[in-house]
């Protein structure tokens, strides 16, 4: 009876030794990253949607701005094309994925300046709907992104910190995800000058 006892309460000792050590919080957080990476291709593609009922409001009014509509068509179909599996990603996919739409941001970054010089096409009800449509997406697509690196972060700590670094190194053997970065298609080497 007293052996008895004693297995269950070291079964029940380990189980709880277990629990707090990251052997359910490891594939938690590692189903968190996914679901984050997910959010982020799906804003991506909210925005790709967009794109041609924007580029056919345009051209309507800025015929003449071909280049322009022509690399933003372009950009959208590399960003499309790009996709991530959130469940296999790799640091170069999430480098690849992160050019693609970095290239399609800037297209439609030209896009905005050029419209710029058509008062019409800017007064325009659906040109304005979709502009704010746009900045919205460019909103949630901000809100998942970091939302994104906190999980990345937050992962990252399970898989290399103790007392969870041990349960992932006897059990599941988990490297360290890539963090979502900023490359310099994304932003300007420095700031604006802005001059009255």
């Amino acid at each position: 009876m007293f052996k008895t006892g004693l297995k269950f309460v070291l079964v029940l000792g380990l189980g709880f030794l277990l629990a707090g050590c990251g052997v359910q919080s490891i594939p938690m957080a590692k189903n968190e990253v996914e679901a984050k990476l997910a959010e982020i291709s799906n804003q991506y593609k909210r925005r790709a949607d967009l794109i041609p009922n924007l580029v056919k409001v345009v051209k309507g009014y800025a015929e003449q701005e071909k280049e322009v509509l022509i690399g933003v068509t372009e950009a959208r179909a590399k960003a499309t094309q790009s996709t991530i599996d959130p469940s296999k990603v790799t640091p170069q996919q999430l480098q690849q994925f992160q050019q693609a739409q970095g290239g399609l941001s800037q297209a439609l970054g030209r896009l905005m300046v050029v419209v710029e010089k058509y008062p019409n096409l800017k007064s325009d009800q659906n040109f304005r709907d979709l502009q704010a449509q746009l900045e919205g997406t460019e909103n949630r697509i901000t809100v998942a992104r970091n939302r994104y690196i906190e999980t990345i972060k937050n992962f990252n700590n399970l898989v290399t910190v103790f007392p969870t670094s041990l349960t992932n190194s006897l059990f599941f053997k988990h490297e360290k995800m890539p963090q979502w970065e900023a490359d310099a298609g994304q932003a300007p080497a420095e700031a604006p000058k802005v001059e009255f």
